[in-house]
């Protein structure tokens, strides 16, 4: 099969440079998604006091949101395959779109959380019809590059303004109005996807397994479940040993898909690859770190340092204002040196930031915290473009939105790991201890990934 061209969205031609306006309308859904991830992350404390929740019930309602998106990317990367990509990119789209103005309008706890899973399953619809259609419109190896290169930089740009804008409108208009934001976003995106990206190839024979994606849905809600609970009910709660107990049957489950299913889930040629694999794995324990030190440092900043939800928004600024140089720098440097150089570098670098802050801990300054969360933040970004490359390149053409799509799943099954491990070694432990722990865990996860990079990335790239 060969994708469809539009005026503008269609492939581009070889040797071509990055096609700007489809990166733009496609990467602005994308821009939604992670700026929903930071900007709630500084709201988290002001919506607990406005709706009387338990700090249980507030990591829900961050983690609410990464379960759905985790849990459903597989089936939002297959029916991309199977329907198209820009017509699920624009389901998606339209229904984050929807699910944000429930927000908005929600008057209790649950229903803000229920709203909060919905928003997820928009985000896994467009997240990996993003990368596919960036595959798409990009087909060379050095295009592509650049193209996740800048997709990482504008989620650089989502990550910036999160915290910043969160803590000056939760600050001043109330934290209803961190999702009063994606509303004109959402709609723009519809609007200019619709306009400059060609028609995306479909695969009717595609077959989705229903229990397969069940299984996967099951095992991320399941995990999160009871890592989220360990803060509340200790290591052998009830809630904590039966969501350990479902995850497993579940993933057991998937197992047995994946090895005796007509159609698995994660189809065959995408798990006999390890440099795929490998990506998949390291995404996770990446987004696991950053996403995990940004709640121990928004909850550190307002409960333990006394700040407002704005000063806390200016005082993680430094973190996720360096993503946005790290992806570009890293897209462009993908042309001159292998991805495992790049992945190394950024790992090593954001391992030696935790540590930084868990060996300094309570005695630290400001500034030596910002120095730990500029290497933690600068670091996570520049492996993002290396790891997202090695995925899509190692994935058949026919595979790219379930490529994408495991990718993502196990990116955001580590932020919302990352959120609920954070948040339960706060409760277990206090202030300041449970905070510099989770640096110490997060560290060691990013030097796990550094591994990983040397055994399954290739050191000479596609």
């Amino acid at each position: 099969m060969t994708a469809s061209r539009g005026p503008v969205g269609g492939p581009a031609e070889p040797g071509a440079g990055v096609a700007l306006a489809p990166l733009l309308a496609v990467c602005s859904g994308y821009f939604m998604v992670i700026l929903d991830v930071t900007i709630v992350n500084v709201a988290a404390p002001a919506i607990g006091r406005e709706l009387a929740t338990s700090l249980t019930d507030l990591q829900w309602i961050v983690d609410g949101y990464s379960v759905a998106f985790a849990g459903l990317l597989l089936l939002g990367g297959a029916l991309g395959d199977r329907w198209g990509h820009r017509r699920v990119f624009c389901l998606g789209v339209s229904v984050f779109t929807g699910a944000s103005l429930g927000c908005v309008v929600a008057g209790d706890a649950l229903t803000l959380t229920v709203f909060r899973l919905v928003e997820g399953c928009g985000a896994a619809l467009l997240v990996p019809a993003s990368l596919a259609l960036l595959q798409q419109v990009h087909p060379t190896p050095e295009a592509r590059a650049r193209a996740f290169g800048l997709w990482g930089a504008i989620a650089g740009v989502a990550a910036t303004a999160g915290p910043l804008v969160g803590g000056v409108l939760t600050s001043t208009v109330g934290w209803r109005w961190v999702f009063v934001i994606n509303l004109p976003v959402g709609l723009l995106c519809l609007a200019a996807t619709l306009a400059t990206v060609g028609p995306s190839p479909r695969d009717p024979r595609r077959v989705i397994d229903p229990l397969g994606q069940a299984a996967v849905v099951v095992t991320v809600a399941a995990l999160i479940a009871a890592l989220n609970e360990v803060g509340r009910q200790g290591i052998r709660g009830p809630a904590v040993v039966a969501g350990v107990l479902v995850a497993a049957v579940a993933a057991g489950v998937f197992v047995l898909r994946e090895r005796y299913g007509a159609h698995p889930p994660l189809p065959r040629p995408l798990v006999g690859s390890r440099p795929l694999l490998g990506g998949t794995a390291i995404g996770l324990l990446f987004n696991f770190g950053f996403y995990g030190m940004i709640f121990a440092a928004s909850v550190y900043f307002q409960q333990h340092e006394g700040f407002s939800a704005a000063l806390a928004g200016v005082a993680l600024l430094p973190a996720v204002a360096v993503t946005m140089v790290a992806s570009g720098l890293s897209g462009r440097l993908a042309d001159r040196y292998p991805h495992q150089r790049l992945m190394l570098v950024g790992l090593l670098t954001a391992c030696l930031g935790l540590t930084l802050w868990a060996v300094v801990g309570e005695a630290a300054s400001y500034a030596v915290l910002v120095i730990a969360m500029v290497a933690c933040g600068f670091g996570t970004s520049f492996t993002l473009t290396g790891a997202t490359s090695t995925v899509m390149g190692a994935a058949p053409a026919d595979y790219a939105g379930t490529a994408s799509a495991t990718l993502n799943t196990a990116r955001q099954t580590g932020s919302a790991a990352g959120v609920a491990i954070a948040g339960s070694l706060v409760a277990a432990a206090g202030l300041p201890a449970g905070v510099t722990t989770f640096m110490a865990v997060g560290a060691a996860g990013y030097l796990l990934a550094a591994v990983l990079t040397v055994v399954s990335v290739p050191v000479r790239q596609r």
